[in-house]
């Protein structure tokens, strides 16, 4: 605890408001009623939100009613996610939504408010009252008595100052990210063109033609949790959809043994193998690494083991991520592939390989910036979660 600061229950210094208990009637426009969905990220959306009348507006309780300088959190399911109200526009919220309306702005800040409402001081508090709880559910009959320290107010600016500078620096540095990320696709189509049209006429092959290899993991019940073991010399690991979208190798704790192995060889995953998912999510890739676990995939992966002489996999990886993202924006999107044929017979078009391997030179040096980039937010990140430790502990 710091030494400077007192601790006081937070129903001392705010006012807590409620969310519409019950559902309005909606309007087609009007005032905005918010709920927990269109808070993302601790930021306020007015995307697809819905709306109330003017006149179910004004006989709203005010505690339905967050104004400017408000701190507006999610209560119901979602918990926290803080954020000051810094637009004047008029809205109403539902009963998942709440607010913290400071009474008296000479004691404490709403954005000390906000920083503290981030803090592992605010989420213990938060645990210790929902452990056994099915629905988790922000209430105000607890919240109301939870701690908060407040040091005098120039010292909770400065607190602020210091994290809204830590906070901007990694918002700024994601911002550089996703610049480069822009700079990639850019590259692309500028030495490709449009995978889709062929803009640039190059060659085209079928999938099936530029892979030694294109098979889906085992249907059935072929592959039942029921036959996982556990770890041991004689194992293979079982790859899962979670590898593709995670990009990770090392995750799950799922194997089989080297007699059922036998019987899935076909399945068998090496390292330079392209997974791919292809149920639910679809699309997202992932190359094996050298010192990946041996293994077999399961039914929700695609394995592409490419011909090398052909295509390599970064020009591989980027050319079916393109074709993915245009089925997408064509609202085509795919929610399982239940045909491997429908896979292989897609076709490509294919530049020679010594442009593959220029535009690889180019990724690898993007790469490299965005590694250090990500190296710097992680920097940050410590920095920002050691000054939330010495404030809030």
């Amino acid at each position: 605890m710091n030494e400077d600061f007192s601790y006081q229950k937070i129903e001392e210094l705010v006012d807590i408001g409620l969310g519409f208990t019950h559902t309005p009637s909606y309007t087609t426009s009007g005032i905005p009623f918010l709920s927990v969905k269109n808070i993302t990220n601790g930021e306020i959306s007015f995307n697809s939100t819905k709306f109330i009348s003017k006149e179910e507006f004004e006989k709203a309780p005010n505690g339905a009613k967050p104004q400017k300088g408000d701190v507006l959190f999610g209560r119901v399911g979602t918990i926290g996610y803080p954020h000051v109200i810094e637009t004047d526009i008029s809205f109403c919220t539902f009963v998942s939504l709440g607010y913290m309306r400071i009474k008296d702005s000479n004691i404490l800040c709403n954005y000390y408010l906000k920083y503290w409402m981030k803090s592992d001081l605010f989420y213990s508090q938060v645990l210790s009252n929902i452990q056994g709880i099915a629905i988790k559910n922000l209430n105000t009959g607890w919240l109301k008595n939870f701690i908060i320290p407040t040091p005098p107010l120039p010292i909770q600016e400065q607190i602020v100052k210091e994290l809204d500078t830590l906070s901007d620096i990694i918002t700024k540095k994601k911002e550089q990210l996703a610049e480069l990320d822009k700079l990639v696709q850019a590259t692309f189509y500028d030495m490709f063109g449009d995978p889709l049209k062929n803009e640039k006429y190059w060659e085209t092959e079928k999938l099936e033609n530029i892979c030694s290899s294109i098979v889906r993991g085992p249907f059935g019940s072929t592959l039942k949790k029921d036959f996982f073991v556990q770890k041991s010399e004689f194992t293979y690991k079982v790859y899962e959809q979670k590898h593709a979208i995670q990009k990770d190798a090392f995750i799950g704790q799922y194997y089989i043994d080297e007699l059922l192995y036998k019987s899935l060889k076909r399945f068998t995953v090496l390292p330079k193998d392209i997974i791919m998912s292809c149920s639910g999510t679809i699309g997202e890739f992932f190359e094996i690494p050298a010192n990946a676990e041996r293994g077999i995939i399961n039914q929700a992966l695609l394995k592409f083991t490419l011909l090398e002489n052909k295509i390599i996999s970064i020009f591989f990886l980027f050319l079916m991520k393109q074709l993915i993202i245009n089925v997408e924006k064509k609202g085509s999107g795919i929610q399982n592939i239940g045909s491997v044929k429908f896979i292989k017979d897609i076709t490509l078009g294919l530049p020679p390989i010594s442009l593959q391997n220029q535009f690889a030179e180019k990724i690898k040096a993007i790469e490299q910036k965005k590694s250090l980039i990500n190296q710097s937010i992680t920097d940050v990140q410590l920095l920002f979660d050691y000054t939330m430790d010495k404030y809030f502990n």
